[in-house]
């Protein structure tokens, strides 16, 4: 009954086995697991994924085959939280929006101290406490400018900080391109440079000028011709990120197909001072700042990836990290970047008439010196342009 469930892991690129899936049936045989669709999945996963890179393409085809599946044994199904906590929300006019208080960093930051001590339970609406909806800067499904977002998930995109544990997803870089400009966009930063040796045996003309000479040898040599583009890949994920998946891995797998000699990490919103390169472990597993600035040599191309859309705070305030306190403002990481690799840009897959209506990206072009291009093709040619002076 699992033969169709198998293919479909196939299809989607999973590199799952028979004898895996031989196990799978052999678990299930011996009711390793109770009966459930969500100890099935965890069953599944364990037993036919390898890598944790394959985790999102997985969770994309178990969707895909059992969906619908839990609905149809629900006898009496409920109404979806969200949609009550949708009904809740305020439809405000821009003159209602703009007469809600903006606190500020520090005051916000003292304010949801006191609640914390003051709130005893749960709250719906309103303006002041940790509830949801309402116009109160704290919580979850509201509406205000600027806010701590907590207990759920946002819309507005105002958040100065998010206290959740937050999970993000790796960009596939196996994703199939539709289009070939992408990498010819690229590939216009492709330089290649002598190293090495001057010359090296020339096999295919050697043995073509032998074969001419009446078999006796005639030796060809050539100019040794090696790749020496170094590149430097920064991509923003998660959060407003993810309405730009599909046009990152684009980028992100012509990126790797075109430079043999890239390396790249992750971070969210801004640059502070870590980075990872696996978001299924990226509390587990990271790589300070210092490090990658120390690590790569002055000449290789940096390239930032990301939509710039922030709240101001999480560039310019240390401790300002939607996600954590940092010590140092992502401002100025941004700067020793820049310092340390001369030849950088910055891809933005945001549509550039937005650029002017959102300050964060007004602000992180500047320090970029304007060197921020939209990820169209016009935009990589241009970036590519520039990288390659």
């Amino acid at each position: 009954m699992l033969i169709d469930f198998f293919y479909t892991l196939k299809n989607a690129k999973i590199p799952v086995s028979i004898k895996e899936f031989l196990i799978l049936l052999e678990a299930l045989q011996k009711h390793v697991i109770t009966p459930s669709l969500d100890n099935f999945y965890y069953l599944a996963r364990t037993t036919l994924v390898k890598d944790e890179a394959h985790y999102d393409k997985f969770d994309k085809a178990f969707g895909l085959y059992f969906k619908g599946i839990q609905t149809i044994f629900d006898k009496n199904p409920e109404i979806p939280l969200d949609w009550l906590v949708q009904r809740m929300k305020r439809d405000l006019t821009p003159e209602q929006l703009a007469q809600l208080e903006k606190f500020g960093y520090d005051k916000l930051m003292d304010r949801i101290k006191e609640l914390l001590e003051e709130q005893k339970g749960r709250h719906e609406g309103g303006n002041k406490w940790i509830g949801t909806g309402g116009t109160s800067p704290f919580g979850h499904g509201g509406t205000n400018p600027e806010g701590i977002r907590m207990g759920g998930s946002g819309g507005n995109r105002t958040a100065v900080k998010v206290w959740e544990a937050r999970s993000y997803r790796d960009y596939d870089d196996e994703r199939e391109l539709n289009t070939r400009n992408i990498k010819v966009a690229l590939r216009r930063l492709r330089r290649f440079a002598r190293e090495g040796m001057a010359e090296e045996l020339a096999l295919d003309d050697t043995i073509r000028a032998t074969a001419h000479n009446a078999g006796y040898l005639d030796i060809r040599m050539q100019a040794e011709r090696k790749n020496n583009i170094k590149v430097l890949m920064l991509l923003d994920v998660g959060g407003s990120m993810d309405d730009h998946i599909a046009r990152t891995e684009e980028l992100f797998s012509a990126a790797k197909s075109e430079f043999k000699n890239m390396d790249f990490f992750y971070f969210h919103n801004c640059v502070y001072d870590y980075v990872w390169k696996n978001n299924h472990r990226r509390h587990a597993e990271r790589f300070p700042t210092w490090d990658i600035l120390r690590k790569y040599k002055p000449d290789t191309k940096l390239i930032f990836v990301g939509d710039a859309t922030m709240s101001p705070y999480e560039i310019l305030q240390p401790g300002g990290s939607v996600e954590y306190s940092n010590d140092e403002a992502g401002a100025d990481w941004l700067q020793r970047f820049t310092n340390a690799f001369p030849k950088f840009i910055w891809l933005n897959p945001e549509p550039e008439g937005l650029w002017q209506y959102r300050q964060s990206v007004e602000i992180v072009k500047q320090l970029m010196s304007n060197r921020m291009f939209g990820l169209t093709i016009d935009g990589l040619e241009r970036g590519m342009r520039l990288l390659s002076k």
